[in-house]
């Protein structure tokens, strides 16, 4: 079935079952069930089945799927053996341990390079470059997917540069509005520490 068939919000917990997965036994007579999954995840068991029957149809009854098999249908859904491009603005600490961070290559996505206002050193094998090259960048090597790492006053602006330039999907670390047609994932870590303070008892 082709991706673009895929409801978004599908789209958006298959990384999770993929995370998931790699962790468990993989050999060939290995399986595991949509229970397991619903429940190591917190994920209702219909929900499960219907995700994954985007990228591997039902599994066998009382068996379930043969995980490594799983694995691969689950990867090539979401692209992850042809990483696609994705481009940083913001190098400071946080923007250069993203740029340095490999583990986003596991489910298909380099970031290539980062950009900042300022001259500053690259990021390990990563090259930064100046902003005034930004769109030019973006439009040589088509790219269509954006990360903010600016301070907050500055976000919103490059959110419209980079929709100017045709990126469609957007990680922001701080408030930002898209228009229609524009994915955003909000990210909040103040937020996210809360929600881990909840649980510090």
């Amino acid at each position: 079935m082709e991706r673009k068939t895929v409801p978004k919000q599908t789209l958006g917990r298959l990384p999770m079952y993929l995370n998931f997965l790699r962790t468990q036994p993989q050999g060939e007579n290995d399986c595991i069930s949509a229970p397991v999954i619903a429940r190591e995840l917190g994920i209702g068991e219909v929900q499960v089945r219907k995700d994954l029957h985007y990228a591997s149809g039902d599994g066998r009854p009382r068996v379930g799927y043969q995980t490594a098999q799983l694995i691969a249908q689950l990867e090539e859904l979401l692209g992850a053996k042809h990483p696609q491009k994705a481009v940083l603005v913001g190098t400071g600490k946080l923007g250069k341990a993203l740029l340095n961070y490999d583990g986003f290559l596991t489910f298909g996505v380099d970031i290539a390079a980062g950009f900042n206002d300022r001259p500053i050193a690259n990021a390990g094998q990563k090259p930064i470059y100046p902003l005034d090259r930004f769109a030019s960048y973006c439009k040589e090597n088509d790219i269509r997917i954006g990360i903010i790492t600016v301070p907050g006053d500055a976000a919103q602006s490059i959110c419209d540069r980079m929709v100017e330039v045709g990126i469609t999907a957007i990680w922001s670390f701080s408030p930002v509005k898209v228009p229609d047609g524009v994915f955003l994932l909000q990210e909040n870590l103040a937020l996210s520490l809360a929600r881990v303070k909840t649980f510090a008892r």
